[in-house]
């Protein structure tokens, strides 16, 4: 098979969708790599280390996306690329639809066949391939959410630790998923009171059991996070929904209660969000204010630590990429369910029901697409 890489073109986007190491594994199985002439650059990997890879490189992304049968890529296609699918052609990517009825629409119209990485599970129910980037983001919220919180940046100009004499930042984190406890382990360490909420009892006690002393935990009531919101210096959305929109936790009516210059710290934006007055924003311009509360919704949070997020991203992504390629996608998804799991898109037909449902969009089963 012939694997194509094109270079990321969403702002502030430095990530590659296979490394050096993944172009080598393919090659050596036997498949041909293609990579766009500086694609690898933002994070650390020039194109002599795809050349030493067995990699060919290509001047532009029309001819990766002319050549390749399968596009692996990082963030969902662009406008401009999605144009450049074709029918049969196997995209392997973050997707994010729910939240994107015109992605979904051109997905549709190309006839490509998307498995997205965001819902491809394992045995034990988990997200492999967002579990490496829900990581880095979760670690991400509070330093970012603390240089929100700076002054200058017309946040409330609270230290997240502290010092002698003065109390720390509160911290809310919603979720207590992979990206909740990343954001709470950290925020904890830089010295905040943390409290995090979730609905989940069983997961509620294996936090305490963990983590106890370190952070609070709370149950996910409506009363319980308005009034831990009154009390917040930030709030980290962390609640994530496998495929589907985001939930809206916090309202705009909320904001007034909430302290001046407080911080929301949306982890969830890829999926729209999960308070009511977020929006996507970059690494560029990543934070906007509304009623005196500091939204940061960055929809690429851990494109800003390019080289640790794309050797993470690519240790998770290479063996669903190399099965793919070894057998066909029919094959591979027949062979392994959670990779069927990850089929968003096949043949004109949308494949994933939350989706669907978000959108109001028709749709068929994976495997009756498999079958077709």
């Amino acid at each position: 098979m012939i694997i194509g890489c094109p270079k990321e073109i969403k702002p502030q986007e430095f990530r590659v969708g296979v490394t050096p190491n993944a172009a080598r594994e393919a090659v050596a199985h036997g498949h041909k790599v293609v990579i766009e002439t500086q694609a690898g650059i933002g994070a650390g990997f020039p194109d002599e280390d795809y050349i030493a890879a067995g990699a060919q490189i290509l001047g532009t992304a029309s001819e990766i996306f002319e050549t390749a049968e399968m596009i692996v890529k990082v963030k969902e296609p662009q406008p401009g690329e999605r144009k450049m699918l074709r029918e049969g052609q196997l995209l392997f990517t973050y997707l994010h639809l729910a939240p994107d009825p015109e992605q979904t629409k051109d997905l549709i119209a190309s006839g490509c066949t998307a498995i997205a990485y965001e819902t491809v599970t394992d045995r034990s129910g988990g997200l492999p391939l967002l579990a490496p980037m829900s990581e880095v983001a979760g670690r991400l919220a509070p330093q970012v959410g603390a240089w929100t919180l700076q002054k200058a940046n017309g946040g409330r100009g609270v230290l997240m630790g502290g010092v002698p004499g003065v109390g720390p930042a509160r911290v809310m984190v919603i979720g207590g998923g992979v990206v909740g406890t990343h954001a709470a382990r950290i925020a904890a360490g830089m010295g905040a009171d943390v409290t995090v909420l979730d609905r989940s009892l069983p997961r509620m006690r294996y936090l305490d059991d963990v983590f106890g002393g370190q952070f609070k935990t709370q149950y996910a009531s409506a009363g319980n996070i308005a009034e831990l919101a009154e009390q917040a210096d930030m709030v980290v959305g962390a609640v994530l929904i496998p495929g589907a929109e985001a939930p809206k936790l916090i309202s705009r009516a909320q904001l007034s209660s909430m302290k001046p210059g407080a911080a929301l710290v949306d982890v969830a934006i890829d999926q729209g969000g999960c308070f009511e007055t977020s929006k996507a924003t970059t690494h560029k311009d990543p934070i906007y204010e509304v009623d005196g509360v500091m939204h940061y919704c960055v929809a690429n949070m851990p494109g800003a630590v390019a080289r640790t997020s794309t050797i993470a991203l690519g240790n998770a992504t290479m063996p669903f990429m190399l099965a793919l390629a070894d057998k066909g996608w029919r094959q591979a998804c027949e062979d392994d369910e959670h990779l069927l799991a990850g089929l968003n898109v096949h043949a004109g037909q949308l494949t994933y029901y939350a989706v669907g449902k978000a959108l109001g969009i028709d749709v068929i089963s994976p495997q009756l697409a498999l079958k077709a």
